[in-house]
């Protein structure tokens, strides 16, 4: 039996070689993602290999598996995602990727007989293997004091919350950048901003979690919407950022060709002060809660403003 591997140093030129998809022709089918290196790492890098078997989308196992790799900082993990593997002869493949690549493998399959066999072959290839979930349904199990349905994909059923979902995706797309201004009043959410404090993405982000969301830039000198000020349902909520970091965003932005667009005073941070200035003290006026996002993923972002949904109801 094959001990765990342990992480090398290796060229560059061996992180990507991989098995050719002419000895493993499902594999051909299969989409497949590497995470590429950063240009800034040196020809030799320490890495492992993480495979990640799903019978849904994978979704869940891309976010555990990272969630875990980035506090190792000195291994780069190459990822390896096996989506909608829901029988013997779509996993063979896969095992043998694995054993030609041999690293961590997780996985979510529910089919009791397939998470059997994947963690035999495992064992017999002297790879660690996790099930993700199994631990998690074992807790509801014995709390509930029920067995689970072992349904693949039931969290991508196309139930009310999914169809609220793309309703909100709908709104938020429709009411992006100031747009329909009209209804405001419909919205669960509107981001207030000035430019490059990413309102869209988080917008995005929130609908993509069943919650309407609108955002409309702060202009110096230029008032807001009557329909925003007398809307009573939306939380409103501003972005703001430090000078510096709104500065660096605008200067990396890709700017078209605009006649009359002025890139001094857009990335100029004296400016820029002025116009967080100004979006403070709307913000205060209103009484609308302020996020920071200068050190914010999106993500965080978007957990602060659900977190101030209840608080201010």
């Amino acid at each position: 039996m094959r001990a765990f591997p342990k992480n090398r140093n290796v060229e560059k030129s061996e992180v990507f070689h991989l098995p050719q998809t002419g000895r493993f022709p499902y594999l051909s089918s299969l989409p497949r993602y590497q995470q590429a290196m950063e240009s800034s790492v040196e020809n030799r890098t320490s890495f492992f290999h993480l495979h990640l078997i799903s019978d849904s989308t994978g979704e869940t196992l891309i976010s555990a598996g990272r969630a875990a790799s980035v506090q190792f900082h000195a291994s780069q993990p190459i990822e390896h995602v096996y989506p909608l593997i829901r029988n013997r002869k779509q996993l063979l493949p896969v095992l043998e990727a694995i054993d030609h690549s041999p690293g961590i493998v997780l996985y979510t399959i529910v089919d009791r007989e397939l998470a059997d066999f994947i963690d035999e072959r495992c064992r017999e290839m002297g790879v660690p293997c996790v099930n993700v979930l199994e631990p998690v349904m074992n807790v509801f199990q014995t709390y509930l004091g029920t067995a689970s349905r072992r349904r693949v994909g039931a969290q991508h059923v196309m139930n009310a919350d999914y169809f609220a979902r793309i309703e909100a995706l709908n709104f938020t797309m429709d009411h992006d950048d100031g747009q329909m201004q009209d209804d405001y009043n419909d919205a669960d959410v509107v981001i207030i901003g000035i430019s490059r404090t990413s309102k869209t993405p988080t917008s995005i982000y929130l609908a993509n979690r069943g919650i309407k969301t609108a955002n409309i830039p702060i202009i110096a000198g230029v008032a807001l919407p009557a329909s925003l000020i007398e809307a009573t349902k939306p939380l409103i909520v501003g972005l703001v950022a430090t000078t510096d970091r709104i500065s660096q965003v605008r200067e990396n932005r890709i700017l078209g060709a605009t006649i009359g667009f002025d890139r001094g005073g857009y990335t100029d941070r004296a400016t820029i002060s002025e116009e967080l200035k100004y979006a403070r003290s709307l913000c205060a006026r209103h009484n609308w809660p302020i996020i920071d996002v200068t050190r914010r993923s999106i993500e965080e972002t978007a957990a602060a403003i659900v977190a101030l949904r209840p608080k201010l109801r």
